[in-house]
């Protein structure tokens, strides 16, 4: 694959225009955290930002962290939360699990959230107690993944553990890079933006600054302790991504990102010599909920199966979903309790007054909707699912005609995702090779490293910027004690 990120010897440099203790490539919420805390520990920062303000994907995102094992807000709302809950989870929802990263990120979460209120970041004492995709109030915490869904459920005890910063609706990503930002300029952090890193600088196997692009020409920087790259995510990069995201190469799924997440970081930390981890890994979404009673329906395919729980976590079904013969999928409600989503992704496709109807229609063979129906009646009527584990909660027989049916098939309801791969980095952020080497003087945090995030199937909502705060702050500290 072509890239336009390389390395050079340093001996191509033929002068540094200037230094700095640490780099920082990218001023989102990765960048910020790691420039703080090596700013903190005495070093010179400098961050470099391609854009012409920080924030890259975080920008775009509702602000939620995944945290637990007893926040402030937790115990305000008298959740009991232990550690040991919130470890088992992410244990189990976790494709290849690095048992030490998450025994690390659960062991810290409480003095990491207790960090982000002490740079000014808002959390409300608040509990949004209904199954939703993002509350649009200021309500800070919302059962954020698949803890009370099947088989997570039976394996740790659930607690809502998504922390949503302060603001109402979407406007918590803006709000926690404002906070961080601030935070950086108080500190003395230097910052460049509409300066593009396009080169690493290398003496012998140590990383010691880099070169990148800004309106005025070509500039060369050393640093004296590493570089940070925290240069987001891949999504708007069209040739990686059909290279490694087959579900992001459908050009009916909408990429959300920053318009530039390239994947410089994940290239440039490739050219240095590292590897790139779960790079088909992403989360995918057609929210069909709230309102959540729609959760009471059951999603089948062209063949009228069940084929998910419907209470999973939106990205979880939505995933599904896509895997399905010709990525067709239908849900299917009564009139007790249908009522059209609220973020209007998907459409009615009608309604009808038995399910008979309704399989004809949608083209499905005679016989098959109507037994997966009542069969689905039988054994809700008794509050249960031995088929796919539904809670009882969400268990209703479908009894109450006019039957509706919302479309959730690709090319028809709008999908949206981004991709989650990034580089193989230890707990302290630092690039490895495939031989579990260190590249001296070379880290990667948030979008273009891999840390917890993994795929979508296991995602909870929160865990992208809760994992690239956390680790973004490991490398910042790592990086000035170098």
């Amino acid at each position: 694959m072509s890239s336009d990120y390389s390395v050079v010897d340093v001996s191509e440099i033929s002068g540094f225009d200037e230094e700095a203790d640490v780099v920082v490539v990218g001023l989102g919420s990765a960048g910020t955290c790691a420039a703080i805390e090596a700013r903190e520990a005495g070093a010179d920062v400098l961050v470099l930002e391609r854009a012409s303000g920080g924030g890259g994907t975080t920008m775009s995102a509702a602000g939620h962290f995944y945290l637990g094992g007893g926040t402030r807000v937790q115990k305000a709302m008298g959740i009991e939360d232990d550690v040991e809950d919130m470890f088992k989870y992410l244990m189990a929802v976790t494709p290849e699990p690095d048992e030490k990263k998450i025994r690390l990120y659960c062991d810290e979460s409480v003095s990491h959230f207790d960090w982000l209120v002490a740079q000014g970041v808002p959390f409300e004492d608040s509990w949004h107690r209904e199954k939703n995709v993002v509350q649009m109030t200021t309500e800070c915490l919302i059962e954020s993944g698949n803890e009370a869904a099947h088989p997570f459920v039976e394996i740790a005890k659930p607690a809502p553990r998504g922390h949503k910063v302060a603001m109402e609706g979407e406007a918590g990503g803006p709000k926690l890079i404002e906070k961080l930002v601030e935070k950086c300029q108080a500190l003395g952090v230097r910052i460049s933006v509409d300066s593009a890193v396009r080169v690493l600088v290398r003496d012998g196997e140590r990383i010691v600054g880099v070169r990148y692009r800004t309106v005025e020409g070509e500039r060369a920087v050393r640093a004296h302790k590493g570089v940070i790259l925290a240069a987001g995510q891949f999504g708007m990069n069209e040739e990686m991504v059909k290279a490694h995201c087959k579900n992001l190469s459908d050009d009916r799924i909408e990429k959300q990102g920053s318009a530039y997440d390239d994947g410089a970081g994940h290239q440039l930390g490739a050219a240095a010599g590292g590897i790139n981890d779960h790079m088909d890994g992403n989360l995918v979404t057609t929210p069909f909920y709230p309102p959540q009673d729609l959760i009471k329906g059951i999603i089948v395919n062209k063949h009228g199966r069940r084929f998910v729980n419907e209470d999973s976590y939106h990205s979880k079904t939505s995933i599904m979903c896509l895997e399905q013969p010709d990525g067709e999928a239908y849900l299917i409600a009564d009139d007790s309790f249908f009522a059209r989503p609220l973020f209007g992704w998907q459409e009615l496709i009608n309604a009808w007054e038995t399910v008979e109807e309704m399989e004809v229609e949608l083209g499905i063979a005679e016989g098959a909707l109507q037994k997966t129906v009542a069969d689905f009646n039988e054994h809700a009527a008794k509050g249960e699912d031995p088929e796919f584990h539904k809670s009882p909660k969400w268990l209703t027989p479908l009894v109450n005609p006019p039957y509706a049916a919302l479309d959730l098939r690709v090319g028809h309801a709008k999908y949206v995702g981004f991709p989650l791969g990034g580089l193989r980095v230890t707990v302290d952020a630092e690039v490895l090779r495939p031989d579990g080497t260190t590249i001296p003087g070379l880290y990667a945090a948030g979008g273009c490293a891999s840390n917890i995030a993994q795929d979508g199937l296991g995602y909870s909502s929160g865990t992208c910027i809760g994992e690239a705060t956390f680790f973004g702050r490991r490398a910042g500290r790592h990086v000035a004690a170098a």
